[in-house]
């Protein structure tokens, strides 16, 4: 069973299926136990995340700490952030 203990806030995650299939995305909120919410400031924007079940998550063992941060001191995120978030660690 997935659960959200092995994702966190910031993490760089690969969508396994439905329409956004082989697209990186950072989890930016957690839901409940098998749900988080990602946005990746592209086709996901920040104001309206998907909210994407853990198990159809790849994780990857990168936290964008800036990210993480940000939401963490609710400061406000902009989506051209998340994309450079997701060029600088040199995935996207």
């Amino acid at each position: 069973m997935n659960t959200t203990h092995e994702v966190s806030i910031g993490q760089i995650v690969k969508s396994k299926a439905g329409r956004d299939k082989d697209k990186l995305f950072i989890v930016i909120g957690i839901v409940d136990e098998q749900y988080v919410l990602i946005s990746d400031g592209d086709l996901r924007k920040i104001d309206k995340p998907k909210k994407k079940k853990v198990k159809h998550l790849g994780k990857y063992n990168i936290i964008s700490e800036a990210v993480k941060n940000k939401i963490e001191n609710n400061e406000k995120i902009s989506n051209l952030f998340l994309r450079r978030e997701l060029e600088k660690l040199g995935l996207s």
